[in-house]
């Protein structure tokens, strides 16, 4: 199966003619300074750039580095004073080359080829929204209890948060962000369960709160709304519902415009919110831009994961659980190497082949994220799902194919419902859809254990999943080929990792 390349675990390329969804206020000044610099004569011969400079953490930026900076032609954007990194604009080609000179620098490089801004075109692969006849269908399938279109969720089930809820529906005082595309918090679905406080744009790589900052415009793409229902969807009468129906859920909007650029600037301002407003867990549905796999011995590309990889294990410290898709190019992470013809992908990409042991999906294999793959409605690997023993920590619904996972009656389609933005639902399938199932049962661990440290949540996330075997032979199609090698046993496997996520077993151990 051919999938596109996309940004976000969602958009794939299914056989069988179906077309798949795929005013400035900073952070507390504990954190995060904002004043800007003034650049020295510099050459400026290139076009405006993104940059992230790390330091050492916890000092500020010294006035050292904050001149290095400036008479290297850049100017200080915001300074993430806790971990250490400052993004940094520049039209300076030679910036980041050299900075990383500098006494007190321990790394720097352009988070993006494109120009600032970036360009963007139509964002493709837009789920078709549920018609009137479809929704009347579901809704006269709905049984005692249950919202008018969770008919067509198998995806519930299939975790047994249709079990769970009948003990909670999760607790008010616990909020899942969404660092994603934008969250549509009117949407009746999503409106009741919105935790506006704690919801930001992150696109320029500093906070924005301005009112509705966070949602996304009418030309980007509705992953993120689709993302917050599948995890905080309310259990209101309305629509579909949630796996954690009764928990708070935030947006933080990290992506640029319909193209959808997750830029490392943007997701590092993410991970810091998140720690600083002390999110419980955050739902990472996306690579970041440009690079689909991060080399570190390119000094460009170890910028980004250490930059994200600080801000993450920053919000880890604070108590988050950081959730995030496989991918969903069917790619085995834990190969010897992979061939990746898409990075950059805010330029000109070329083929190249890289070492999965040096470089990697941020923030997917990043230290102490929850990986996740995807399953489809037999309980399978979707055909589509990224995989490999050692990388892959949980298995949950992402959708597949009809044709190569049905559900069972009464849902009709092998994908994930959810909310879409305008008051709408539709179907999406990817690893994007699989990550909030583990992200809601979080949330749900966390309501019954509200003390419970970020790394007590992962070990009950991992201890209480359903142990899943490995799928041997692996035939998706049918045609007679092996199209993916599972290694491990029933309990830990390159497949499903510990398990399938069990939402029954969160609210109940």
């Amino acid at each position: 199966m051919t999938a596109p390349k996309p940004r976000l675990r969602r958009a794939l390329a299914i056989p069988a003619g179906m077309a798949l969804a795929t005013a400035l206020a900073f952070l507390p000044n504990v954190t995060a300074s904002a004043v800007e610099s003034t650049p020295a004569a510099a050459a400026s011969d290139g076009p405006d750039l993104s940059y992230v400079v790390n330091v050492r953490p916890g000092h500020g930026v010294s006035a050292h580095v904050r001149q290095a900076i400036a008479e290297a032609g850049g100017s200080v954007v915001i300074a993430y004073d806790r971990i250490g990194v400052i993004v940094v604009h520049s039209a300076d080609p030679d910036f980041a080359k050299e900075i990383r000179e500098v006494p007190g620098v321990d790394s720097a490089g352009a988070t993006r080829n494109a120009p600032l801004p970036a360009r963007s075109t139509t964002d493709e692969g837009a789920p078709k929204a549920l018609g009137a006849e479809e929704i009347a269908a579901a809704e006269a399938k709905a049984t005692a209890g249950q919202d008018p279109l969770e008919p067509l969720q198998w995806d519930l089930p299939a975790i047994k948060a249709d079990k769970a809820h009948e003990k909670t529906l999760g607790s008010p005082d616990v909020t899942v962000a969404v660092i994603d595309t934008g969250v549509d918090d009117t949407h009746p679905d999503i409106a009741p369960n919105f935790n506006r406080a704690d919801s930001v744009s992150c696109v320029s790589g500093k906070p924005d709160t301005t009112d509705g900052a966070w949602r996304p415009s009418a030309s980007e793409s509705p992953h993120g709304t689709h993302v917050a229902g599948e995890i905080a969807a309310a259990k209101n009468g309305v629509g579909v519902t949630g796996v954690a129906p009764g928990v708070k859920v935030a947006g933080i909007k990290a992506a640029y415009g319909p193209q959808g650029f997750f830029y490392t600037e943007a997701v590092v301002c993410g991970f810091v919110w998140a720690a600083e407003h002390h999110v419980d867990v955050t739902n990472n549905s996306y690579y970041t831009d440009p690079w689909y796999f991060n080399c570190t011995d390119d000094p460009d590309q170890k910028a980004l994961v250490d930059a994200i990889t600080r801000a993450s294990r920053y919000a880890e410290k604070k108590g988050t659980v950081n959730v995030a898709a496989a991918g969903n190019e069917h790619y085995d992470l834990a190969s010897g190497s992979i061939t990746d013809p898409s990075s950059p992908d805010d330029g000109t990409p070329s083929r190249r082949v890289i070492d999965p042991h040096k470089c990697y999906d941020i923030p997917t294999q990043l230290p102490g994220v929850v990986t996740v793959a995807a399953t489809g409605a037999k309980g399978l690997k979707s055909s589509f799902s990224n995989y490999g023993l050692g990388v892959i920590d949980l298995a949950a619904p992402g959708g597949d194919s009809t044709a190569y996972q049905k559900p069972e009656p009464p849902a009709t389609s092998g994908l994930i419902l959810g909310p879409l933005p305008g008051g709408k639902w539709g179907y999406m399938a990817g690893t994007s859809m699989a990550t909030p199932h583990v992200a809601g049962v979080a949330a749900l661990i966390k309501s019954t254990h509200p003390h419970a440290p970020a790394s007590l949540v992962k070990a009950l996330l991992y201890a209480e999943a359903d142990a899943t075997p490995c799928t041997d032979p692996y035939d998706i199609n049918g045609d007679g080929k092996v199209d993916a090698v599972c290694e491990g046993p029933r309990n830990y496997n390159g497949f499903y990792g510990f398990g399938t996520a069990d939402a029954l077993a969160a609210v109940t151990r």
